[in-house]
Parts: structure tokens; C-alpha cells; sequence
């Protein structure tokens, strides 16, 4: 019964090391890749090309704060204003170390906020430890749907 990844990303390099490193923790999730905050959003609400996806709510979001269209900070604010988005767990995964970023994201309902390591090994690492807490280990909310 284990539920998606959604990864949000626009830099393809970030999504292959994150991809990579959910891999190396041999989870069975699917991971699901949106390039942009607005295609975040319409993914986790089934609206346009996602409007027939499988229901049910991904196991954790990580999510860039610079990203087009809609900025990382604008889908966590909407997220958490949504009654059916507002208990998924969102892991910020930036390169931003600014305090006044870390602060609105935990403001806005962050569950957790890591910055992303330049070094591939700890980058890699960090990805491993955030896939088996959040896509195994944690305990979603009750009455959360899980995915088979």
C-alpha cells in the first residue's frame, strides 16, 4: 500500500539526482515529476492532462521553491489552503539558504525544509533518508487514501 512521490522540479539535473537517490533507497514508489508549480497544482487537484489519474494523494511533495510559472512558496500557500491538499506532507528541496525563505516555508505549513547538498554523494544521501522516512515510514494522516 504504498502511495507516490511527487517531485517538483524544473532543473532536469535535480530531478535525475532525486530520482536516483529514491531509487538507491530501493522504495517501491511511483514518483511522479511536475516541472513547474501551476502543473503541480492541476496534478494534485486531477485537473487538465491529470484530470483521469489514479486517485489518491501522493506520500510526500518535494518541492523546489524556484520554480515557473507558480513559485514553490505559491503551491505550499495554496496546498494548505486546500481541505483536501492541506495534510499531504511538503518537503521544501532548494538550493535557497535564506532565512526569509526557510521562515515563510515553515509559516506556510512546510513539514520540513532541506537544502539541497552541492556534493552529489550528500545530495544523494540526504534524497535516501527523505524516501524511507516520508515514503515509508511516516503514517499518513487518517483517512488518507493509500495507493496499492
Amino acid at each position: 500500500m504504498l502511495r507516490s512521490i511527487l517531485i517538483v522540479e524544473d532543473n532536469p539535473n535535480d530531478v535525475e539526482l532525486t530520482i536516483e537517490g529514491l531509487k538507491e533507497c530501493n522504495l517501491a514508489n511511483e514518483f511522479h515529476v511536475a516541472k513547474d508549480g501551476a502543473e503541480a497544482l492541476e496534478y494534485l487537484r486531477y485537473q487538465g492532462r491529470y484530470a483521469d489519474r489514479e486517485k489518491g494523494n501522493p506520500a510526500v511533495v518535494l518541492l523546489d521553491l524556484k520554480l515557473p510559472k507558480k513559485t514553490g512558496h505559491e503551491v505550499l500557500e495554496e496546498m494548505k489552503a486546500d481541505p483536501d491538499l492541506k495534510a499531504i506532507p511538503v518537503v521544501i528541496l532548494t538550493s535557497s539558504n535564506q532565512e526569509s525563505d526557510l521562515a515563510r516555508s515553515y509559516h506556510n505549513g512546510a513539514n520540513a525544509y532541506l537544502v539541497k547538498p552541492v556534493d552529489f554523494e550528500n545530495f544523494t544521501e540526504a534524497i535516501k533518508h527523505l524516501g524511507i522516512f516520508w515514503g515509508v515510514l511516516n503514517e499518513p494522516p487518517p483517512g488518507s487514501k493509500r495507493r496499492l
